[in-house]
């Protein structure tokens, strides 16, 4: 493999806090060891239109405490497209690009792992995702944040509920990915917690309601992945106010919020590891892969394998404690 002289770094698919501590990293590594940086904005999109920027040190100055992505983030549906990889390609190589830094899910992930077998060009991936949810980590950039902000937006729910002897239902980001539900529910003392991972039935929950309030309970939190079974938070509060309306029902979807934000410590550490990681993975040759952190050690796992290996799994441990704390 020839000498990398130019990295490119770009964000891609939905932000997460964390992001730009991972840009900066990624920056700042490079250009200790000579290494040229171009940020690519706006995703593959920008690398479509050649939206590039030389970066230097000061463009990265005083971003490791904010969320969002500096380098903008967008969905492209033309480069899953020969046609639309090809003229992204064209301008990468126009550039004097000589590998890149994706940061972003899994659909950024299947991108740069496609591109980089049809133009052979190096890539590591950094997981920058709130659903937590890719194979190869144990913890995604943006998790913690999100989580913390779900738990600040339960306590101040459940402040309300208790004055009012209300249920609450409240729904969390988590579409295929019940990771954000389960923690926050657990943390957040939650009475019932509704994943995509699992199937509750409606008079699953209401016995569990009933049961909460024999104990008397005078108010309660469920916790709703947008991509339970059961059709989101508004659909279950109807279909249990049906059968079960002995609390004043209410329902509160948190929504983007979950994704905003000043990134938390744990989350500006782990972004700046992993873009350091990154970078030094490129330049010991390391072609094709993603970085993750399992147990207190930063890693890296093929491309391939973080893609097509195993499916990421809640913990059932956790969910089995969740389900403990509830009687």
């Amino acid at each position: 493999m020839k000498q990398i002289q130019r990295i490119g770094v770009y964000t891609s698919g939905g932000d997460a806090p964390g992001m730009n501590a991972a840009i900066r990293a990624v920056v700042r590594t490079a250009l200790y060891n000579n290494i040229k940086v171009t940020g690519i904005y706006r995703g593959y999109e920008g690398m479509i239109e050649g939206d590039f920027k030389e970066m230097v040190s000061r463009s990265v100055s005083s971003i490791l405490q904010k969320g969002g992505t500096i380098l903008k983030s967008a969905r492209c549906p033309e480069f899953r497209t020969p046609e639309g990889r090809k003229k992204a390609y064209d301008n990468v190589k126009e550039a004097g690009i000589d590998a890149l830094v994706a940061i972003g899910g899994d659909g950024t992930f299947t991108g740069a792992d496609i591109f980089s077998k049809e133009y052979d060009i190096p890539v590591m991936c950094i997981p920058g995702t709130i659903d937590n949810d890719l194979y190869g980590s144990d913890y995604t950039l943006g998790f913690d944040t999100a989580n913390n902000t779900v738990i600040d937006a339960i306590d101040k729910i459940k402040d309300t509920a208790a004055s009012h002897n209300r249920l609450f239902f409240v729904e969390v980001m988590g579409r295929d990915s019940g990771c954000i539900a389960l923690n926050a529910g657990v943390a957040g003392g939650a009475e019932a917690i509704l994943l995509p991972e699992k199937d509750t039935a409606i008079d699953e929950l209401i016995d569990m309601l009933e049961t909460a309030k024999d104990q008397n309970k005078t108010s309660m939190i469920v916790i709703v992945a947008e991509g339970d079974k059961n059709g989101g938070a508004y659909h279950v509060a109807q279909r249990v106010n049906e059968k079960f309306d002995y609390f004043d029902t209410k329902v509160s979807i948190l929504g983007h919020l979950q994704r905003g934000g000043s990134p938390s410590s744990f989350d500006r550490v782990l972004a700046t590891r992993m873009g350091y990681f990154a970078v030094n993975e490129l330049l010991k040759g390391n072609r094709s892969a993603t970085v993750g952190i399992r147990g207190s050690k930063i890693i890296s796992t093929t491309l391939e394998e973080a893609l097509r290996g195993k499916e990421f799994k809640l913990d059932e441990e956790l969910v089995t404690i969740s389900q403990v704390m509830n009687i």
